[in-house]
């Protein structure tokens, strides 16, 4: 219990950064669709489906490979890993960026921006930095220093968010009362391409802060560890593609599946705006996964029953947590949407498609705990390239019918699908014992209450009754909760630590 515990408590303190940084900037959404059309946002939505891709790449599982090695009995100095992980990625960094330098102009004519170069140049350095950056970040995670990593995360989004509003708001208005003033670098025609600077300086930042995780040891390059943490890793690389054009490919094919290539990159950035709503579930789940991989390999070294339950105990609150979040959302949905222009309004109906996706891409991520636990990460990069052929081939069938939504259909079936295989074949490979019939109770429950949310919306469509009626059916989800898993509020404050304790 005092496994998850830490878990939770982690989870908390990457939570705080992430849900907020995460909320700081879908406080720009509004922004965004206020001062640009559909079809810029769109250019910037497209982009960031390649970025996420790239950066994946640039990575390739070398994160989890360093979490792997480092808690490898054959390698009981993990500041080896650490050095090699950090030379391997510089490398690959630098070189990417020299590529997209060298290789601009066709790479701009290929992401719809080729009449801005600068977008593609400064979104490659940015992209190569964050990679770069992800090693110490990890090592933070590894030390448990969540605190010293949730603040630089904090100090980064609150550079990126400081630099957009000045670049987007600020300037505009000087440009028009007192011109002189940044006619010297300001140019109003930039339009989006200041999103991507703000970008590019944060990455830059982050580089910078992060200067003493890069110091105060000897940089080694072991190449013997490098060739198994590459073998191990490459697996890792190809889910990790996979699923990140799971997420993103989507956004990708959309503008060529529909008849109007310009109506699909209005539809890009309706679809991209609204799947911001959906970000809460996202954020959650990127705290978990923060807090998640260091935990179930430093677990892996208890025996018995005591390593399995926690395993189950991590899913349980998963499980709970996930579809509280998605009865918040969608029960106040009516308030969350104004934080895109109604003009997007037109696409809130994939929000609860996209969050139930994101839920079964969570519930996905606890169970690889099996086959890298085991050292058979080839099993995630099956998963992952069977939900990727899922999520085109219906995107193929369904976007040129039902636009955006079959998007959004395509991701719920592509996660629900990689989540039910492998569940089927960790059940034979490394059984762990989850209570699937409690899970099942908990994720029925939730969809049950969000039909009657939808159904009460269709007979009355008056806010003034149907919000406290949705508010008293999230507290009988918690009651529920409470009541099966013997709960007691004092019980929960238990759970609570008194401090949180920093491992150096």
């Amino acid at each position: 219990m005092s496994g998850v515990k830490s878990l939770a408590k982690d989870t908390v303190v990457y939570g705080l950064s992430s849900i907020l940084g995460r909320f700081l900037n879908w406080c720009l959404v509004p922004l965004y669709t206020q001062t640009f059309l559909a079809e810029e946002y769109g250019v910037v939505t497209y982009i960031y489906s390649y970025v996420a891709l790239v950066l994946v790449v640039l990575i390739y599982g070398m994160e989890t490979g360093f979490f792997r090695f480092a808690n490898h009995e054959r390698y009981p100095d993990p500041m080896v890993v650490y050095s090699t992980s950090l030379v391997s990625l510089a490398t690959t960094s630098s070189l990417f960026i020299i590529g997209v330098l060298w290789f601009v102009t066709p790479l701009s004519y290929l992401l719809h921006s080729s009449h801005h170069t600068s977008y593609i140049a400064l979104m490659g350095a940015a992209v190569a930095l964050d990679a770069f950056t992800a090693m110490p970040f990890s090592y933070l995670r590894y030390r448990h220093r969540a605190m010293r990593f949730a603040t630089l995360k904090c100090l980064n989004i609150g550079l990126n968010i400081g630099l957009n509003l000045f670049f987007i708001l600020l300037c505009p208005w000087l440009w028009k009362v007192a011109p002189a003033t940044i006619d010297w670098f300001y140019d109003p025609t930039f339009g989006i391409g200041y999103i991507f600077l703000a970008n590019f300086i944060s990455s830059l930042f982050n580089l910078v802060v992060l200067y003493p995780e890069l110091r105060g040891f000897k940089w080694r390059f072991d190449f013997k560890l490098w060739k198994e943490m590459i073998v191990y890793s490459l697996p890792l690389l190809v889910l990790g593609v996979a699923g990140i054009m799971n997420q993103t490919i989507d956004k990708i094919l959309l503008p060529g599946l529909v008849a109007d290539p310009e109506q699909g990159m209005t539809e890009v950035g309706i679809y991209g705006a609204n799947y911001k709503i959906a970000i809460v579930m996202v954020m959650f789940i990127q705290a978990f996964r923060f807090a998640y991989e260091p935990f179930i390999f430093a677990q892996n070294k208890e025996r018995g029953e005591s390593r399995l339950q926690g395993y189950r105990d991590a899913m349980k609150w998963f499980v709970i947590f996930a579809m509280v979040i998605f009865l918040v959302v969608m029960f106040y949905l009516d308030f969350l949407r104004y934080f895109i222009a109604s003009d997007y309004f037109s696409g809130l109906k994939v929000v609860p498609v996209i969050m139930i996706a994101e839920f079964f891409f969570g519930v996905f991520f606890n169970l690889s705990l099996w086959y890298k636990l085991t050292d058979r990460t080839h099993w995630g990069m099956w998963f992952s390239l069977l939900g990727l052929g899922v999520t085109v081939a219906l995107n193929v069938l369904l976007v040129p019918h039902i636009g955006y939504m079959g998007c959004a259909w395509a991701a719920l079936a592509c996660y629900g699908v990689m989540m039910v295989t492998s569940y089927a074949v960790g059940r034979v490979k490394y059984p762990i014992g989850y209570g699937v019939g409690r899970l099942t109770l908990y994720f029925l429950t939730a969809l049950m209450l969000y039909g009657v949310s939808v159904g009460l919306h269709r007979v009355v469509d008056n806010l003034w009754i149907e919000i406290p009626v949705r508010t008293l059916m999230l507290c009988a989800y918690l009651y529920m909760v409470m009541r099966v898993e013997r709960l007691s509020f004092r019980s929960i404050t238990r759970l609570i630590p008194k401090r949180h304790r920093i491992v150096q």
